[in-house]
């Protein structure tokens, strides 16, 4: 059951804990944190995910790994998005990411931060921000995916 919060602000977290982030990034470790959607149905999904277990051979956070946090929480705001805005029975793939490294995390947990910055019927965008324990950007990337009603 959703809450709703100041501002026209929804907090759908618990249904999107049942829906899970996929297996991968169940085995990368992100743990959903919040989720939420404003009054006009757009999403912004909130997660951690470890740094240990998901480092470059440097001992550095892998750009890839950021790149998966980032994927996840993006596809999954558009998803609840389209849930909201369009109903039920819309498949929402990511058909574009672009990830900026802007520093190197090397221990602790990060945190990603999607918000969907565009909703059209077909295209929706999200960007997805992700920092450090001490609040420093670590990775800034935009997420771009289809959405569409299965073939019958």
């Amino acid at each position: 059951m959703s809450n709703s919060l100041e501002h026209g602000i929804t907090d759908v977290t618990a249904e999107v804990t049942q829906t899970a982030m996929g297996a991968l990034g169940e085995r990368m470790g992100i743990k959903l944190t919040r989720a939420t959607v404003d009054s006009e149905g757009r999403a912004s999904i909130s997660a951690t995910m470890p740094v240990e277990g998901n480092t470059q051979p440097y001992g550095l956070l892998h750009g890839g790994a950021s790149a998966v946090l980032a994927e996840t929480l993006g596809s999954v705001a558009a998803a609840i998005t389209a849930y909201h805005q369009m109903g039920e029975g819309v498949m929402v793939v990511g058909i574009d990411l672009n990830c900026t490294h802007h520093k190197a995390a090397r221990d602790g947990v990060v945190t990603g931060v999607a918000h969907m910055i565009g909703t059209g019927r077909t295209i929706m965008s999200s960007e997805i921000v992700i920092t450090n324990e001490q609040g420093e950007r670590v990775c800034t990337a935009r997420l771009t995916a289809l959405a569409r009603t299965p073939r019958t």
